[in-house]
């Protein structure tokens, strides 16, 4: 069995220069004693994979509602996909995998029901307090809402993955982001983490949007990288059927995206003279980035998504139901808080802002418990 030094001189023969190592963490808001085999990144990754919130992925919407059907990607399928590319990415770059799949894999922790339309209800509700977004959610999650350890809570993650959190969308101005030098750039293994989860979504959004019947071969054919794919994949298996075709161009699709988002990153690297950590850290804006054409072809499929999938009226319809289940419990548990259970409602005893533990609550819901909570409320005739 290889001990923990062991893998962290493993680490130092393998892993790039300016790769994030084990060994130069900054550690633990709460000091707890070293594994003897497993490295710190890898405890992280393991803990997020094991919590409640991670769970609760499954039942939360990326596109549609998990009730419109199986097929279809959730909050968590997402994130799994996006943490598969990430690791792809981070391998050819000779990054720290274990780091940039824990970032992966906690990036979307914080996210409501009911997807992005969720998010903008939940926002608009808390404006008088402050506001709410997904990132500074996640953050809370890890380091103070999940309850698993008698010492401290939240999961006690490692300065590098928290930073990668925070730090997982481009604006540093947030308050969360003071505390994880705003001035500097994040680790490559959270900055490929941005791109690994827009190729994800961008990828199976199609997938999902083709099966639903809500995008059509005609939308996607005005997409210059569907177009072109499409193509090669109908010359090369003329007498395939369409779920293969659909399968075969996406696919297609992933592979020209990481592949150019590799060679691109290892261009800039090259150009910035980047040798160390500290040299990353240095350099703002991000040093992981798509060329220009790939870039463009990128905004022109994001374009197309958001006119023809996120606003279609399907979706639309699904938003409006959304908002008012939303805005609904927001008011009723504001103006009467011990309807929700009492561990949650005794928070608010302890002195915590009734705004804030109302908030919790809603975002952690899935899309069918908040749906469940609905007509437990309003529905004279459910059992509450």
């Amino acid at each position: 069995m290889l001990a923990r030094e062991e893998f962290e001189a493993l680490e130092d023969r393998l892993l790039a220069p300016y790769a994030m190592r084990n060994r130069r963490t900054r550690g633990r808001v709460h000091a707890e004693a070293e594994h003897p085999f497993r490295m710190p990144f890898q405890r992280d990754r393991d803990r997020i994979i094991h919590c409640s919130a991670f769970r609760r992925l499954e039942y939360k919407t990326q596109v549609f509602v998990n009730h419109e059907g199986d097929y279809y990607r959730t909050r968590l399928t997402h994130t799994m996909e996006a943490a598969q590319i990430t690791r792809t990415i981070a391998r050819a770059l000779r990054l720290n995998e274990d780091l940039a799949e824990a970032v992966a894999l906690a990036h979307d922790l914080g996210h409501t029901p009911f997807g992005h339309a969720g998010e903008r209800i939940l926002n608009r509700l808390m404006e008088p307090h402050g506001g709410f977004e997904h990132n500074a959610q996640s953050m809370r999650i890890v380091d103070v809402l999940e309850e698993r350890y008698p010492d401290f809570p939240g999961l006690n993650l490692s300065w590098e993955v928290r930073e990668g959190i925070v730090k997982h969308s481009t604006r540093y101005d947030r308050p969360q982001v003071a505390a994880f030098d705003a001035d500097k750039a994040p680790t490559l293994e959270a900055q490929i983490v941005d791109y690994a989860d827009e190729i994800a979504y961008n990828a199976h959004d199609i997938d999902d949007g083709l099966k639903s019947g809500m995008l059509r071969l005609d939308d996607l054919e005005a997409a210059t990288i569907w177009r072109d794919h499409h193509q090669a994949v109908r010359q090369a298996f003329p007498r395939a059927e369409f779920r293969i075709v659909r399968y075969q161009t996406t696919r297609r699709i992933i592979d020209t995206f990481v592949g150019d988002l590799i060679e691109s990153t290892e261009k800039n690297l090259r150009r910035q003279h980047v040798e160390r950590i500290e040299d990353v850290w240095a350099v703002k804006p991000k040093l992981v980035e798509f060329s220009a054409e790939v870039a463009e072809q990128v905004r022109e499929l994001k374009a197309l998504l958001y006119e023809r999938l996120y606003n279609h009226y399907r979706v639309k319809r699904m938003a409006v139901k959304a908002d008012r289940i939303m805005s609904d419990l927001f008011q009723t548990y504001m103006s009467e808080p011990r309807q929700m259970p009492p561990h949650v409602y005794r928070k608010i005893v302890e002195g915590e802002p009734t705004a804030g533990v109302v908030a919790d609550y809603i975002a952690g819901m899935t899309d069918r418990f908040a749906l469940d909570e609905y007509k437990k409320l309003f529905d004279p005739y459910e059992k509450v």
